[in-house]
């Protein structure tokens, strides 16, 4: 089944990697990677393409290696954005229509849909996806899927998610550039959320918390249906920063400081641990205390947590989310983090995995926190595959119905023809 049309790739243009993914679905709907390619970003800032050129050459770097690697010519991909300048609102759209004799379909779902796409928005933004929370038919509440229903009035609160214009170009222009199309832009948050929630935790009530390296992207859910997204502007980089100053030390020391010895809890670190830091050009090594190291750590960390809190609290679910925190991306990878989300914010905390919907098999690495956003990308794009499948299967299906209603009223016709002309026959030999 190497199809080109069952394989979608997904491409997670991020501040710190540019990662492409290859997979396939497999005979019982779990995902295969069939091969994976990552470079280092050097065009991103914050989430937010910043160089062109750079984020060109690092996309073709990442494409070719995930087509050596597996073994398929990658044209198409599902882009995902993020970045400060992402906002969610709600709105309630209506639709009344003609007949009760037509049962609601997804034509009228997607007129309402396409509607929203069309609210007036500030200047220099545009709507990135509109997505559909629930639906209300002649006043009836809180329903998931009405396809099928009968109803005169329709409507349906949504969840409307803007950016602005200038990032979104940004985005096509270096797919294009790469000689790559866009089959689809989809919110990181919500990529993110499809390859490490499960379904028992979005109807519980639930916050994903994506800590990437120069954003960290929050969902929330409650009830199976998306309430909330935000993109905060600090990620791992920032803390990275913060040791590079506390410690004088260069960036590339305090990433490895970080990742090797780094906590979030202070409190864990042994008061005489130290860590000797080679100096530069022959100067005397530094010595760096790994206790002092962590408060750095903890001291960034409790702000983005702070920043976090408050998107859920405005968000209005804060007593509604029983499932708590689930935390991903690179950032997550830091020893104690979950302790010290638990603490800060007293919401039960899991560290999220994308292994959820991935078959067994796959390589190790792809499981990390790190590749949540890739993996999610390419599961919103077979689930956009499924429905655009369903829907031309649908309207063959009614072709194929006209055809035969067609062929019984000609046949129809005939048969009643005949019957006149034997009965006229008939009574001619009577007479």
């Amino acid at each position: 089944m190497d199809t080109s049309s069952d394989i979608v790739v997904g491409l997670d243009i991020g501040t710190t990697k540019i990662v492409v993914m290859v997979g396939r679905k497999n005979e019982v709907g779990k995902l295969e990677i069939l091969g994976m390619g990552r470079s280092e970003s050097l065009g991103v800032t914050r989430g937010v393409v910043a160089n062109i050129e750079k984020t060109v050459q690092s996309i073709r770097t990442a494409v070719s290696e995930a087509e050596n690697k597996s073994g398929v010519d990658v044209r198409v991909v599902n882009v995902g954005i993020a970045g400060q300048h992402i906002k969610s609102l709600q709105h309630r759209g209506i639709k009344m229509r003609n007949t009760l004799d037509d049962e609601i379909s997804q034509e009228d779902i997607d007129m309402l849909i396409n509607d929203m796409f069309k609210l007036v928005t500030l200047p220099g933004e545009e709507i990135i996806d509109v997505l559909p929370q629930e639906f209300i038919v002649d006043n009836e509440q809180g329903i998931k899927d009405p396809i099928g229903m009968s109803g005169i009035r329709l409507e349906a609160n949504f969840h409307i998610i803007t950016g602005q214009v200038a990032a979104a170009k940004n985005i096509h222009k270096c797919v294009h550039k790469a000689n790559l199309e866009v089959q689809d832009v989809i919110l990181e948050p919500i990529a993110s959320s499809a390859s490490v929630l499960s379904e028992e935790e979005k109807e519980a009530g639930v916050v994903l918390v994506d800590i990437g390296g120069g954003t960290t992207d929050v969902a929330i859910f409650q009830d199976g249906i998306i309430r909330h997204t935000a993109v905060i502007p600090f990620g791992g980089n920032i803390i990275t920063e913060d040791i590079k100053e506390g410690c004088s030390i260069i960036k590339n020391q305090a990433e490895l400081l970080k990742v090797k010895f780094g906590s979030a809890l202070a409190n864990e670190s042994q008061e005489n641990e130290i860590v000797s830091i080679p100096g530069l050009r022959g100067r005397e090594p530094k010595e760096i205390s790994i206790k002092n190291l962590s408060h750095i750590i903890q001291a960034r960390l409790e702000e983005i947590i702070e920043h976090i809190y408050y998107e859920v609290k405005n968000s209005g679910y804060e007593n509604k989310l029983i499932a708590g925190m689930v935390i991903t991306g690179g950032g997550s990878q830091m020893k104690h983090i979950g302790q010290l989300f638990e603490y800060v914010t007293g919401m039960d905390t899991r560290i999220g995995y994308p292994n959820e919907y991935l078959a067994n098999g796959n390589e190790e690495e792809m499981t990390s926190p790190m590749y949540a956003t890739g993996v999610g990308l390419i599961l919103k794009g077979f689930e956009k595959l499924e429905r655009q499948k369903g829907q031309i299967t649908k309207h063959e299906n009614e072709e194929a119905i006209k055809i035969r209603q067609g062929e019984k009223t000609k046949g129809g016709f005939l048969q009643s023809m005949l019957k006149k002309g034997k009965q006229f026959f008939e009574e001619d030999d009577a007479n």
